[in-house]
């Protein structure tokens, strides 16, 4: 059954049944897959979600949620509920889906999202968790990287989860939330050249020179992704802004993103906007 699953993939399930065993419980249901994931794959599970407090927040949802039995042995064999195997086989779906072999850590995210009326897809959707919203970024830019990716390290690949939830984040808007993907002493460079260093520096700027990515008429488009030196990752991102008016006048701007991985998680050291094109097209 496990055989096309990632490293990663499996230790959710051994994680999973490890949290069976503390929540003293008979199988492993839905919720105890879910704090598999956070527990092998926060950082990304908590960018997929756009929640940079996602883990702590789960928790005590489940602890509030159910009876905490005795624990026992994790030597103790218990089995999968029905819940948790419709999940496994959702999560091969998943995969299937978006053309993918492997089922990675976040097919099992989009699998729980399938059982709307389970207590994991309960605290996940009410965190903001959206399966379709998940699911087409992962396609789109899974899909766009595919040949770059095919060249990078297994570890570098992760990026692609905060980039792409970054990128989602920016669509939603929330300084906070954005502010938390980049490094303690991240900096961004909006269009002017103005540039905001470490954290907070972005958050106070981010009202302004982020706003324009959460208005509807903004695209991106991955241009490309490169390994850089060090353990980061170079992407290239091309936002198209179409004008709200009856005109067909845009705007264009390449979004450069720098990734480091620090301690397994990745984050963005530098973001920069540069101004491409700006048209004015009468319409008609």
């Amino acid at each position: 059954m496990f055989e096309r699953y990632t490293e990663k993939a499996r230790r959710v399930i051994f994680f999973a049944r490890y949290e069976a065993s503390q929540y003293g419980s008979p199988v492993i249901a839905p919720e105890h897959l879910l704090l598999g994931l956070l527990r092998e794959d926060r950082a990304a599970m908590c960018k997929l979600v756009g929640r940079s407090d996602l883990s702590s927040e789960i928790r005590a949802g489940v602890e509030n949620a159910i009876h905490r039995g005795e624990p026992f042995a994790t030597s103790v064999e218990v089995p999968l509920s029905a819940e948790s195997k419709k999940i496994l086989n959702f999560a091969g779906d998943e995969a299937d889906r978006l053309g993918m072999r492997d089922i990675g850590t976040e097919h099992v995210l989009l699998a729980i999202l399938r059982l709307p009326d389970s207590l994991a897809a309960i605290l996940l959707m009410a965190k903001g968790a959206n399966a379709e919203e998940i699911r087409a970024h992962i396609a789109q830019y899974a899909g766009a990287a595919a040949s770059e990716f095919a060249a990078l390290p297994p570890q570098a690949k992760e990026a692609l989860f905060t980039l792409h939830a970054f990128l989602t984040g920016l669509q939603r808007g929330g300084p906070q939330q954005l502010a938390a993907f980049f490094d303690e002493r991240g900096q961004f460079i909006d269009s002017f050249g103005k540039r905001w260093t470490g954290r907070k520096e972005i958050v106070k700027g981010a009202e302004t020179s982020l706003a324009l990515f959460a208005k509807k008429n903004a695209r991106s488009s991955l241009e490309g992704i490169t390994q850089g030196p060090s353990q980061t990752v170079i992407a290239s991102v091309l936002w198209e802004f179409a004008a709200a008016s009856g005109g067909r006048s845009k705007s264009m701007l390449r979004m450069s993103i720098v990734l480091a991985a620090a301690g397994g998680e990745w984050s963005i050291v530098l973001a920069q906007l540069t101004p491409l094109v700006l048209s004015l097209e009468a319409a008609g």
